[in-house]
């Protein structure tokens, strides 16, 4: 039985190897200070920045990081999924599903009345998930990177 939960500080070693595995994923590389300090703000309660694991027997099968925001167009905060990985051998049985649940219900709890994210056009697989779970607002991505 799989259940997400709270990541907690002994699960790093657990943990970082999905992180990689997302990297590899997206084809970006981040240095290890950025993997550091990633890993701190889960447990910096002055970090909007969160973090759930799905695990079963004992092992680490997905994790899901989101973040609270403001937003000038809302009262209350807007929640942003911003990573969400599984392992390859946890795909395609729900454990996806699970953590993006899991999300909404924190972000209803802390009053957020929106959940929103982004995905590569090219990552087919993920969108039909998402497809069903949320809905396609149209708006697209712009960025410049210094």
């Amino acid at each position: 039985m799989t259940i997400v939960r709270d990541i907690t500080k002994q699960d790093r070693a657990a943990w970082e190897p999905l992180w990689l595995g997302y990297q590899r994923f997206y084809k970006v590389e981040f240095p290890a200070v950025v993997t550091d300090a990633t890993f701190a703000r889960f447990f910096d309660g002055l970090e909007p920045v969160h973090a759930l694991v799905a695990e079963a027997d004992g092992e680490l099968l997905g994790f899901v990081h989101f973040l609270f925001h403001r937003s000038t167009w809302l009262l209350g905060p807007t929640c942003y999924l911003q990573d969400l990985f599984t392992s390859e051998a946890a795909r395609g049985k729900g454990i996806a599903t699970q953590l993006i649940e899991a999300v909404y219900a924190r972000a209803k709890a802390a009053g957020a009345s929106r959940v929103y994210w982004n995905t590569h056009e090219s990552n087919s697989t993920a969108r039909a998930l998402y497809d069903k779970l949320a809905d396609r607002t149209g708006f697209i991505q712009y960025r410049k990177i210094f």
